[in-house]
């Protein structure tokens, strides 16, 4: 088996390194060959080009920032549409909007291609780890044609549905994250402004009915938690403009199928604001200082 990994950013580089040391034999290509280095450093061969990626692969796994990127590579590059012979499989593990990866996968079809959408949750230590969760649209033999390699790069691989399940299961889950990340942030706050440290704090919630995936894992309050982007400056991780994308792809599908998110609404105004005051590039969790902001104002 022979895999092309196009898109080697915080995520896309970590989960081609866990596919190297499973032992595939792997092409890589990205728009900045220096994202490359280290994955040529540990085995993999560098590709010039997509089309040179793909030619001679088997699977081609692609991590790109959004729907018209993973369109333009699959649909609008016609060196790549001719690179790609009849019968490979395609994974795109990219967070786009449902009705992209059906169109994707309708096309892709049209030309003896398999097409699965196969975002991920987990952030850049589970893609660090291995540990990612893969959440896949498509049909049954696809899905079971791709397990190997997922399982390389993940711990827990859901087929939630035909083509485009997988993205509306992703959006769900990262709504929910936003909601969580802004509530946990908020509730944190508020016990700091009356005199509470956040550490024991944390620690009660943790054992209390709020405890949840971002007091555990991810908390937002710095000096809190070890290795996580809050006691870093907010540095690497889950970029706020990537969570911010995601929301307006929850909030577009939540007008196309007529579905009230008031809470998801108030995530996307929050990590707008967030945005525009200079912070699109820091950790989602980063939303921790938007509260601290409004405190100072006062």
């Amino acid at each position: 088996m022979k895999i092309a990994f196009i898109g080697l950013g915080n995520m896309g580089g970590p989960m081609a390194a866990n596919l190297l040391k499973a032992g595939f034999d792997l092409t890589v290509f990205d728009l900045q060959p220096e994202s490359a280095a280290p994955l040529v450093a540990q085995g993999a061969k560098l590709a010039g080009t997509a089309a040179e990626a793909v030619a001679e692969s088997t699977v081609v796994i692609s991590m790109l920032p959004a729907g018209r990127h993973v369109k333009a590579l699959y649909l609008e590059n016609e060196e790549v549409v001719r690179a790609l012979k009849p019968g490979t499989l395609v994974i795109d593990s990219s967070t786009i909007d449902a009705e992209s990866a059906i169109t994707l996968a309708r096309e892709l079809s049209n030309k003896d291609i398999n097409f699965i959408d196969a975002p991920v949750s987990g952030g850049v230590a589970g893609a660090t780890a291995g540990t990612l969760t893969f959440i896949v649209g498509g049909t049954q033999m696809q899905f079971k044609q791709a397990q190997p390699v997922l399982e390389a790069m993940g711990k827990n691989i859901f087929h939630a549905g035909d083509h485009g399940a997988g993205q509306v299961a992703k959006i769900c889950n990262n709504m929910l994250l936003a909601v969580l990340m802004a509530g946990t942030s908020e509730a944190l706050r508020l016990g700091m402004n009356n005199g509470l440290d956040p550490n024991v704090l944390s620690k009660i919630m943790q054992q209390s009915s709020g405890a949840n995936w971002t007091l555990d894992k991810y908390n937002p309050c710095p000096g809190v938690m070890e290795n996580v982007p809050s006691s870093n400056g907010y540095q690497g991780g889950f970029l706020v403009d990537l969570m911010k994308k995601d929301l307006g792809l929850a909030m577009d599908t939540a007008v196309q199928s007529n579905s009230p998110t008031p809470m998801g609404a108030l995530a996307q105004s929050l990590y707008g604001l967030h945005s525009l005051k200079g912070n699109g590039g820091k950790d989602f969790s980063s939303i921790f200082t938007l509260f601290e902001q409004n405190d100072k104002d006062k």
